[in-house]
């Protein structure tokens, strides 16, 4: 398992990090369980930093409303921004985001992100990170125009040196390994001197599948999976060519 090297240094508004603080002791004191993710653990499992722009908190779907009950109780603005998946809390230009699934349905918290978490120093108190095969899970589905978390998953493959899940992780990705595969192909390619830190028996089991492409497809319908990667640039696949949105299958 990969172990976090050190806790973010970015240097941020006294304000914010006395909200983040007050956010995490509210959420804490009131029995809802959070682990912090975004940035901060990509620092923390990375040694890349100076990027924070907010606070993500992972939480399970059930304690979600429970959250915004006990940050608006605590004189803070809080709303559930997309039911599915994410709420955020606020003052002034300063944002928690509480997060409980992924915006494609299929990273959602499960207690497998509790039991896994690893401890860090955040914001001057020790804190649970969300685990290293989650964020890879997570961040892996992240393709959109704007946005591409593909170097982020592989550089956590990296500082992860080899010392990972791999069960779990194939687990995670279930029917979607080929994101997955994708990632690690893009690592043998950006870092070919570094290889060996993806496990052998991760890059053997997913080459292997790709080999015999024996799981089934679905049904009958002609399937587009690109909505689970991007919301918005596989939507003329499924408008014009006729294609099923696999979200929906």
């Amino acid at each position: 398992m990969a172990t976090p090297k050190r806790a973010p240094s970015a240097n941020l508004d006294p304000e914010a990090v006395a909200f983040y603080r007050h956010v995490m002791q509210v959420l804490r004191a009131g029995s809802v369980p959070t682990l912090v993710g975004g940035a901060w653990a990509f620092e923390a499992y990375t040694g890349i930093g100076e990027r924070t722009k907010d606070l993500d908190l992972f939480l399970r779907p059930s304690h979600a409303e429970r959250a915004l009950e006990l940050l608006r109780a605590a004189g803070h603005e809080a709303e559930m921004t997309a039911p599915t998946w994410i709420a955020k809390a606020k003052m002034s230009e300063h944002v928690v985001d509480l997060i409980f699934s992924s915006g494609n349905g299929i990273s959602v918290v499960d207690d497998l992100w509790f039991g896994h978490a690893r401890w860090a120093q955040v914001l001057g108190h020790r804190a649970r990170l969300i685990p290293i095969e989650e964020m890879i899970w997570s961040k892996g589905f992240i393709m959109e125009r704007e946005r591409f978390d593909g170097a982020d998953v592989l550089h956590l493959l990296r500082a992860a040196r080899g010392k990972i899940d791999v069960d779990r992780l194939l687990a995670r990705f279930g029917l979607h390994w080929r994101v997955l595969l994708a990632h690690v192909t893009l690592f043998d390619y950006v870092y070919p001197s570094d290889r060996q830190l993806i496990p052998d028996r991760l890059r053997t089991l997913l080459l292997e599948r790709a080999g015999s492409e024996s799981d089934p497809v679905e049904g009958s319908a002609r399937l587009c999976y690109g909505t689970f990667l991007s919301r918005s640039q596989y939507q003329a696949d499924v408008e014009r060519f006729g294609l099923t949105d696999a979200r929906h299958a």
